[in-house]
């Protein structure tokens, strides 16, 4: 499998302008992708380019620069279905993140589809947006929510999949890779056990589009959610794929102009997917920067960027195993996981880790990151994370496991 050298590496960092600077007189080393990835100047340029030279509202003028807009909104779609390899780009639907595409299916299918009595199944190591979403539709429809476990590795306990998954489960939400742990789910074997019983399938892509090959239809989900802030593209852009027959029999989520076939008086009739989701003025710009974000991820490979990562993992698990007192969660093997690793150090809050690293110009997440249920489960408060993406080296992984030595003697 091909890799990223350290040369390949040290040239991709030329592309993102924000790590030549130093932090505290130090150079930048950002291991907090998981959270938002950096952005590459062609990114930024697009963007910038659509503001400067052709800005105007889409699907609505017949004038130049709103067809020049429309043409550049519009194949960004076509960018993001081949970079899922979707059946057709009107199964893409713009949102403004991950969490707003859970939140639309929640509402708009869930309120179509599920009853009081009705289960919906996620997991423990869910994000905050693929629980709370369902914990309200539960309370709207008396429907309720049943959680898989995960072991003592950080991995699902599949052996409890025969108890929890039964004709009762109408939904199946849960994350392909974990923000916490960078667990890898086997989503094709869940997926083929919710075939079974008739149960619907959205899969939590936020942490594996931006950093491996993710092919909805070898998968075989329902639906999928992922945002553009993680995968080198901008703030306040996401997407929800879905099959188009499912989309096109959901009701909309927001009402509106765009979203509409006919408007009378006391009803309307609406628009067939993408549009029945996209009411009002869209993120133009941004969607069409995240196209060329797609672009670019698609150029460097994914399975590059992932086999990357994979050896970033594999050389942090090995750092981190020689600093006393560090806990890592979540499998013991970098083979294993995503680029992200989650550990506490004795006698050390989390969130003082992160400040001595900050010192040392090294940038890393601390607190719970947004999956309190997880951390209830391994009866700690918060942890720190390391996150990985294709600028990383594993240099910055030496400075790491040394902010974490200093941390140890501060707190000593």
């Amino acid at each position: 499998m091909a890799t990223l050298s350290q040369f390949d590496v040290l040239t991709l960092r030329r592309d993102f302008p924000i790590l030549q600077q130093e932090v505290h007189g130090k150079p930048l080393a950002f291991l907090d992708s998981a959270a938002s990835s950096q952005k590459p100047r062609r990114v930024i340029e697009t963007l910038e380019d659509y503001y400067r030279r052709y800005n105007a509202n889409v699907h609505r003028g017949v004038y130049r620069l709103s067809e020049e807009a429309t043409f550049a909104y519009e194949r960004a779609r076509g960018k993001i279905a081949r970079l899922i390899n979707a059946p057709s780009q009107r199964e893409v639907v713009f949102v403004r993140n991950t969490t707003e595409a859970i939140n639309l299916v929640a509402y708009a299918w869930g309120g179509a589809n599920i009853r009081a009595g009705d289960r919906i199944l996620l997991t423990m190591m869910e994000h905050h947006s693929n629980i709370v979403p369902w914990q309200l539709l539960a309370q709207r429809t008396g429907a309720e929510l049943v959680y898989l476990p995960f072991d003592g590795q950080g991995r699902l306990a599949l052996d409890d999949l025969d108890r929890l998954l039964d004709e009762r489960v109408k939904m199946v939400a849960f994350t392909h890779q974990s923000n916490v742990f960078g667990t890898i789910n086997p989503v094709t074997t869940i997926v083929e056990r919710a075939r079974a019983v008739g149960a619907r399938v959205l899969l939590d892509a936020a942490q594996s589009v931006p950093h491996m090959p993710v092919d909805v239809q070898a998968l075989g989900v329902d639906f999928l959610a992922f945002s553009g802030h993680k995968m080198c593209g901008p703030t306040g852009i996401g997407v929800l794929w879905g099959r188009r027959e499912l989309l096109n029999a959901m009701p909309p989520f927001l009402g509106g102009g765009s979203m509409i076939d006919l408007v009378e008086l006391d009803h309307s009739t609406f628009a067939a997917a993408p549009a029945r989701f996209e009411a009002g003025t869209p993120a133009i710009g941004e969607a069409i920067a995240l196209g060329e974000a797609a672009d670019y991820l698609r150029e460097v490979g994914l399975a590059t960027i992932h086999h990357h990562e994979q050896e970033l993992t594999a050389y942090a698990l090995t750092r981190l195993a020689e600093v006393p007192g560090l806990t890592v969660y979540g499998p013991p093997a970098g083979l294993d996981r995503g680029g992200a690793v989650s550990f506490t150090l004795a006698g050390v809050h989390p969130h003082d880790v992160a400040a001595i690293l900050d010192q040392e110009g090294v940038a890393v997440r601390a607190g719970h990151h947004c999956t309190q249920p997880l951390h209830r489960v391994l009866g700690v408060p918060a942890t720190t994370r390391a996150s990985f993406y294709l600028y990383n080296l594993p240099e910055e992984i030496d400075r790491l496991v040394s902010g974490l030595h200093k941390a140890r003697q501060i707190f000593a």
